[in-house]
């Protein structure tokens, strides 16, 4: 019996196809409880790895042995350890994540969400490990990014699989739980990188300006994507309708909430644009449109083939972000017992306007741990 490696792409099919799967987290408890791998068939159980150094005998009455098994830590060496001794006292189909948990919070899954009316399609990718969605429109040899997370070189070789050269990259608005690889994707591509002028006073590099009205085409002049002005996560926030049938929503609606108001510290002088945009701006809008957000808070969210997408009537009637209908009572629930803020929350608002610069390893750090842009997060 050997001691193999499982990758996070593979831990991201189990969980999308809810495959069976028994996993040990190895890391402290603060850790586990804050943020682990979660899914429908996910069975997941969390014992230190101090616990573990004076040997596994404990740990194995907790452990089924007629499942597929994964140890887990934060960035390798622990879970083979434990792994290994999980071997040698017998048990079999034993795995480890190669990469930790950094590498389940790095990965990115492809999906198509559908055809675009004349020609060319609309993908999605989704971060199973943070709940981060960006979006890639490709049509006629060319494609715009939406959302880019940091990870560009993923972006890049999907371009090069689809053949197409990427021409936009746009952020929906002013980032504050993750570092956005739009600009970082515009440079190494000769891309235009477009942001809301609202949400970029205080940015230190150049971009194009995203506003309504300035229509965005890729490829075929028939693939439109067109800013609609929604602000109330930031001041800025701009949400995309495409092709006449999709509506990038940013962080403003989700599929289970709606955007917090509070990231930029502003949350009593938004909370009206929020309820305008969600009570009335959205309304006014093809409620046959189909919401994608840039995130999703719980694995519940994840419909077939781990896309997170809904109709805009259906949220209308299935959100209760949207279904507050005294304006008072919906103020006290976007600026009162919110959940935490993001991790590292003001310093990746200063690197999303290129005022700091960390690198790699600071990155990733300070992204580590959920996504926490929603109002209501349990």
């Amino acid at each position: 019996m050997e001691l193999k490696a499982m990758t996070a792409k593979e831990l991201t099919r189990i969980v999308l196809a809810k495959e069976e799967i028994f996993i040990l987290d190895v890391r402290n408890e603060t850790d586990f409880n804050d943020w682990k791998v979660e899914g429908d068939s996910v069975d997941i159980i969390n014992i230190p790895y101090f616990d573990l150094l004076d040997g596994v005998d404990d740990a194995l009455n907790k452990i089924p042995d007629d499942k597929k098994m994964l140890v887990v830590c934060a960035k390798e060496g622990s879970s083979k350890f434990v792994a290994e001794q999980i071997i040698e006292a017998g048990r079999s189909n034993v795995y480890y994540l190669e990469g930790g948990m950094k590498s389940w919070s790095e990965h990115l899954e492809p999906v198509q969400i559908g055809e675009l009316k004349y020609g060319g399609s609309l993908y999605q990718f989704v971060r199973i490990g943070k709940g981060c969605l960006s979006y890639m429109v490709v049509s006629g040899g060319e494609a715009a990014v939406i959302d880019t997370l940091r990870m560009t070189e993923v972006f890049e070789q999907f371009a090069k699989e689809q053949d197409v050269q990427i021409k936009h990259t746009l952020d929906t608005h002013l980032h504050a739980d993750h570092i956005s690889g739009g600009r970082k994707l515009a440079e190494q591509t000769g891309a235009t990188y477009w942001l809301p002028p609202k949400d970029a006073t205080e940015v230190t590099f150049n971009y194009e300006k995203l506003e309504e009205g300035r229509d965005i085409t890729v490829g075929s002049t028939t693939i439109r994507i067109q800013p609609i002005y929604s602000p109330g996560h930031t001041i800025g926030s701009t949400s995309f309708i495409v092709d006449d049938q999709y509506l990038l929503t940013g962080d403003i609606l989700f599929v289970e909430s709606i955007g917090r108001p509070d990231l930029a510290g502003l949350a009593e002088d938004w909370v009206g644009d929020l309820h305008n945009t969600l009570y009335k701006r959205f309304t006014e809008l093809s409620q046959d449109l189909i919401v994608l957000p840039a995130h999703f808070g719980k694995v519940t969210e994840l419909s077939e083939g781990g896309r997170v997408m809904a109709k805009l009537s259906d949220l209308y009637h299935n959100n209760p972000g949207l279904n507050i209908h005294d304006e008072d009572v919906f103020r006290r629930t976007v600026t009162e017992n919110l959940p935490p803020q993001p991790n590292a929350y003001q310093e990746i608002r200063q690197t999303n306007m290129g005022r700091l610069t960390p690198h790699e390893d600071e990155q990733r750090e300070m992204e580590i741990g959920p996504n926490r842009c929603a109002v209501h997060d349990h």
